[in-house]
């Protein structure tokens, strides 16, 4: 699995601007996937253009809840990627457009990548396997981190959580992951550093992070 933050509320490469909001692109296999759009489409394609990302190689976009800063920047990339298919959460009646597909319960998406399903009614993380279990994508973490690594849980071992973990606080619930990348929302992200120096890495705009 290789990962890049492409929006984010810091950026971690200089070149790149930063907002309020998330996306990263995530590459599995064969398929290419966007994980949410950031607040701001035009941030997003000139920070996709700044890291050589080119918006038409992108098969599929994941959006993990219906809030602005992660479904803002929808519109601007379909713009100019009219072909990817779109995952969205079905929290909201007749929103499915073309090549847009609404997903509910917890379900196999591509091969090594599921979603976790509607958790607590507003939102869905990104579930992808590595080889040495299964790394947890999550937007904002409104249905709590603890809900979020249940329903994972699931399919089999943990590996990691990157992604916005909002109010987390129960941080014994990922003492047993490899690696952590809070982002985005998380509100006590300088405590998970202090606690896990070892594993709790720095997002941005701009970070990549390869896992086999």
């Amino acid at each position: 699995m290789d990962l890049t933050i492409i929006y984010d509320n810091t950026a971690f490469d200089p070149r790149l601007g930063a907002g309020w909001g998330f996306s990263c692109l995530v590459a599995c296999g064969e398929a290419t996937v966007l994980f949410d759009t950031g607040a701001d489409g035009d941030l997003l394609l000139s920070n996709m253009e700044k890291l050589c990302i080119r918006p038409g190689s992108v098969d599929y976009v994941f959006i993990s809840h219906l809030h602005l800063d992660h479904v803002g920047g929808l519109a601007s990339f379909r713009a100019v990627n009219r072909d990817a298919k779109v995952y969205f959460p079905d929290t909201a009646p007749n929103r499915a457009k073309h090549k847009m597909i609404a997903l509910r319960e917890q379900q196999r998406l591509l091969p090594g990548m599921y979603t976790t399903g509607i958790l607590e009614g507003i939102e869905q993380s990104l579930l992808v396997w590595t080889s040495r279990g299964w790394v947890v994508i999550s937007g904002c973490a409104h249905p709590g981190v603890g809900r979020i690594l249940q329903a994972a849980a699931g399919l089999g071992d943990i590996r990691a959580l990157i992604g916005g973990l909002h109010d987390f606080q129960k941080f014994e619930l990922v003492r047993g992951l490899e690696l952590i990348c809070p982002t985005h929302c998380t509100m006590y992200d300088d405590q998970l550093r202090n606690l896990f120096p070892q594993k709790c890495i720095q997002g941005g705009a701009g970070r990549r992070l390869v896992l086999d």
